[in-house]
């Protein structure tokens, strides 16, 4: 909490203020703690789109920690390295431990954003899904409050005709799996920014894919990209050697992280225009939701603050079978300003750009969570490209089916 921060954050649960002073004192600790040890440090930047671009420099206590950031930030040319300009700083000690008594944590592990000094500070834990998610939080503050720009926790990718389409979803809800998609250009599977002049870019170079229960019949494209560079977190492996994706026995959180260009298919630079189609995805452990519905674009605002999916098992510690969660615009933790402003650039962002919004269940369906069964992807996969290619008819109230509760068009 400091001058920059302190009238516009959006306070409370997620977004707990630390005070600057004992920022500093934490910091120093550190540093004294890593100028004992061998250092991994990488340069590398953030946001495909040169106007937007942010410059960070990564250092690391292991090596496999600046492997990811190499997997997952965009990586310079060897030119743009020599007169490299850091902007911002991540230090990632994950083996020191805070002591919350006197440091002023929660607990011993933590993650800090100072604004003032541009640097993300995390210990404590060795869940390299920080390191992108300091970065990302610090965009999501950055691109409204100073360039106009909506960030999205979103996958998004692009089709022959040069369309966009838009996915947000929650982890476990299938934003990666269902923007891989042969028939179409990734732009990227996670984090993304919507600019004033209608350009959807990724702000990463890599993907970050639950790998749990990953088959090669499934998911090929992500089965694929796990080759020479992507890292696999939480897996097991067998007696022969090979990785079980089955295997939970760590937690049902397992990841592979890999460079974007370990996909085939994917739009260079990653940029999309005319964006024409966004789907908010939701796991839905009571299968009561549609597989796939309509929404106004009051519904779509009302949709987006609420977020509702279900957490699925391994996606948060202690969750064993899917429970019903509420993450205002599908990423309540990485959002620093009230809900309602991202919401309030979106709902202008779908007007200007006339853009269809459909509401789309990968839970559970025939009952709820332990009674029906999930929803197939590959049906899930159909019914997205039947709304791509515009195959679910005159997208009018007419020829839809309205919903007695949600009040949201069935096709």
């Amino acid at each position: 909490k400091d001058d920059i921060t302190k009238d516009k954050i959006w306070w409370g649960d997620i977004n707990i203020p630390f005070d600057s002073e004992k920022f500093d004192a934490l910091y120093d600790k550190v540093i004294a703690y890593l100028n004992t040890k061998e250092l991994f440090v990488r340069d590398s930047y953030a946001c495909a789109d040169a106007d937007y671009r942010l410059n960070i420099r990564v250092i690391n206590e292991y090596p496999w920690s600046n492997m990811f950031a190499y997997n997952m930030f965009l990586r310079p040319t060897e030119e743009e390295l020599e007169d490299f300009d850091p902007e911002w700083t991540v230090v990632n000690a994950p083996g020191f431990m805070a002591d919350p008594k006197e440091d002023g944590t929660r607990q011993h592990n933590f993650a800090i954003l100072n604004f003032g000094r541009k640097i993300a500070l995390i210990g404590g834990t060795g869940y390299t899904g920080e390191i992108k998610k300091g970065i990302f939080s610090a965009l999501n503050f950055i691109l409204p409050v100073y360039k106009e720009t909506l960030p999205m926790h979103c996958s998004a990718n692009v089709g022959e005709s040069g369309d966009t389409a838009i996915f947000f979803g929650l982890s476990g809800t299938g934003k990666t799996t269902l923007s891989t998609d042969p028939d179409r250009k990734l732009i990227g599977d996670d984090e993304h920014g919507w600019t004033p002049d209608n350009t959807v870019f990724n702000f990463e170079g890599g993907c970050y894919a639950k790998v749990i229960d990953l088959s090669k019949e499934k998911e090929p494209e992500i089965y694929g990209a796990i080759k020479k560079g992507a890292i696999l977190e939480n897996v097991v492996l067998d007696d022969n050697g090979e990785v079980d994706f089955t295997d939970t026995s760590i937690t049902q959180n397992t990841r592979v992280s890999y460079p974007i260009h370990h996909i085939d298919n994917i739009q260079w630079p990653s940029i999309g225009k005319n964006v024409k189609n966004i789907f908010f995805l939701t796991a839905d452990a009571f299968g009561v939701l549609p597989p796939i519905s309509k929404l106004t674009p009051a519904q779509a605002a009302y949709h987006f603050i609420s977020g509702y999916t279900a957490k699925v098992a391994g996606t948060e510690a202690g969750v064993v079978e899917p429970q019903p969660s509420f993450s205002a615009c599908f990423g309540a933790p990485f959002m620093p300003l009230h809900p309602a402003k991202y919401a309030e650039m979106l709902s202008k962002k779908m007007k200007e750009s006339g853009v269809d919004v459909w509401l789309v269940n990968t839970g559970w369906t025939g009952g709820p969570y332990g009674v029906g069964t999930r929803m197939e992807l590959k049906y899930t996969r159909a019914m997205i490209s039947a709304a791509l290619n515009g195959e679910l008819g005159l997208y009018n109230y007419e020829k839809y089916h309205i919903h007695s509760v949600f009040g949201v068009a069935q096709p």
